[in-house]
């Protein structure tokens, strides 16, 4: 039981959606108390709670924010930035910034994961860039480019760069980035949030060494995806 207590201590409500929760809530019961008025009947009452009740618990589970900190050795680490599983893991050519080949990985973010996304690596982030654009499903290899998304370029203490991109999906119209131009940041902080289902993709200084496999699931601020040169 300690345990359990333990576990619930570290788990909270992601400020992107505290509003929308007690929103959604207050609606919920406003309308129960109406419904329950209105009719004799409990039916109308009891199906309008059952439907939109299970809505809100999953909008519940889609804000949780689990509070994590990362035990390892961060030099030269590469930790996941989003909970959900490895969709990428190949090397590519990067021709926005790099233009030269890259070690590019992806993970792909369900409704059902965990949506906040931390920093894969400590450093210095030197610029963030947000790029409109389409809605294609996340997992699509054209939704790296094609797809709205946040550019997020970190370099590390040994001076390597490293390419943070939060992409929406077909359902997620919302990125939000905390990062800032050249600000330190660090493994256990948040980089920012994006709604639905979504996807993260992290390009490496080739030389890198993957850790992940793919279709493997990962934890944000956890799972280490890779070793750099």
């Amino acid at each position: 039981m300690g345990e359990r207590i333990k576990k619930l201590k570290k788990i909270r409500i992601h400020r992107e959606g505290t509003d929308e929760l007690l929103y959604t809530l207050f609606a919920l019961i406003a309308i129960g108390v109406i419904l329950w008025r209105s009719f004799s009947n409990p039916i109308p009452f009891i199906i309008f709670m059952a439907i939109f009740g299970s809505a809100w618990l999953l909008m519940l589970n889609f804000y949780r924010c689990p509070i994590r900190y990362f035990n390892g050795n961060t030099e030269k680490t590469v930790v996941a930035p989003a909970d959900g599983k490895i969709v990428v893991i190949e090397e590519t050519e990067e021709t926005e910034y790099f233009h030269d080949k890259r070690l590019m990985i992806s993970i792909f973010m369900s409704p059902l994961n965990v949506h906040a996304n931390w920093f894969p690596v400590d450093g210095r982030v030197l610029f963030v860039h947000h790029q409109d654009g389409n809605y294609h499903k996340a997992w699509l290899p054209k939704a790296s480019e094609e797809n709205e998304h946040a550019d997020i370029m970190i370099e590390t203490p040994d001076g390597q760069q490293v390419l943070v991109r939060q992409i929406a999906g077909a359902m997620a119209r919302r990125i939000v980035t905390y990062a800032k131009d050249d600000e330190e940041c660090y493994i256990d902080e948040h980089l920012g949030f994006i709604k639905l289902g979504s996807r993260v993709d992290v390009y490496l200084p080739l030389g890198s060494k993957p850790c992940v496999a793919m279709g493997q699931p990962t934890t944000g601020d956890q799972t280490v995806i890779a070793l750099m040169p």
